[in-house]
């Protein structure tokens, strides 16, 4: 099958990933992801580095975590980094409230500071009397092609459950919704939605539990790639091959499972470019322009076998 897209709209826990030595006039950049068992954040890096050889202006410093829960460790990577002195942090947050506090400090401490990919909790930007743009995609709105997807090939009465990313994160509770949106539109039959924090063995467990709940499943919709390869292995060892699944992030992993049918769609949200283009906006402010404000947005797309 062909593949088409449809366009729409060093702390515990963390790895020193990257680090060049440069010269001292050169701004440093301090990149902080999630984890990097998610071939998604593999991406992102391979992407970072790869901006910062090309364009050479700047020293990058970047950490993940190695799983997807733990923000303590980004608490702790935001400090690190103050300490060094960086110019700019670009951060992707494990947490959405709990991260609030720490950039805060950086701010403070006179460190631009750019959120990508997972947006801050407003509430607790508000709480903090802080200012702070978001660099991402409408995770809503990308969940509900994926959901849409589904919602198309099944009609009106299928039945379906949703995979949950972190509930403390932001992207996953938009991801959320937009499903349920898909849900409403098709009236679909929701039959159940946990979480799986974003993880493949705790997706394959969750699912192989609804299943047994749920033997009538018809259709899944996982938050990230991750978990939908997770479904995808619980499918595999219960011999079934008859049930639907849709993820988001559209990784190197999925294609093949697009192209043979285990899979229905994906959705890309561009990763291997995203922590570049924040690194981009954030130099820019080190450089002397504009503070950015409010939502700055990147692209996503339906990845969905023809």
């Amino acid at each position: 099958m062909k593949i088409f897209k449809l366009a729409a709209a060093a702390a515990t826990g963390l790895a020193l990933l990257a680090g060049t030595a440069m010269a001292d006039d050169k701004p440093k950049v301090g990149l902080i992801m999630k984890s990097l068992a998610n071939e998604f954040f593999q991406n992102m890096m391979a992407g970072a580095e790869a901006h910062q050889e090309q364009r050479g202006d700047y020293e990058l410093l970047a950490v993940g975590m190695q799983n997807e829960t733990d923000f303590e460790s980004q608490i702790n990577a935001v400090e690190n980094f103050i300490t060094q002195g960086v110019d700019a942090i670009v951060v992707a947050p494990a947490d959405s409230r709990a991260m609030v506090r720490p950039l805060k400090k950086a701010m403070e401490a006179g460190i631009v500071v750019v959120n990508f990919d997972v947006a801050l909790d407003e509430d607790a930007k508000k709480q903090q009397g802080i200012e702070l743009a978001f660099v991402g995609p409408d995770n809503r709105g990308g969940a509900k092609l994926a959901g849409d997807a589904l919602g198309k090939k099944l009609g009106e009465g299928g039945k379906v459950v949703i995979i949950e990313g972190n509930p403390g994160a932001d992207n996953a509770n938009q991801r959320r919704m937009g499903f349920e949106d898909s849900v409403a539109e098709y009236k679909l039959d929701l039959l159940d939605s946990r979480t799986a924090h974003w993880e493949t063995e705790e997706a394959n467990t969750v699912f192989s539990n609804m299943l047994t709940a749920h033997p009538d499943i018809q259709g899944v919709m996982a938050a990230n790639d991750s978990m939908a390869i997770g479904v995808v292995k619980a499918l595999e060892s219960a011999g079934r091959s008859d049930i639907m699944v849709v993820g988001f992030d559209n990784i190197p992993a999925v294609s093949p499972m697009i192209e043979d049918g285990r899979m229905l769609a994906t959705v890309d949200q561009f990763g291997t470019d995203m922590a570049a283009n924040a690194i981009d906006l954030a130099l820019e402010v080190v450089g002397g322009g504009d503070e950015l404000k409010g939502w700055v947005r990147t692209p996503i797309e339906l990845v969905a076998a023809q």
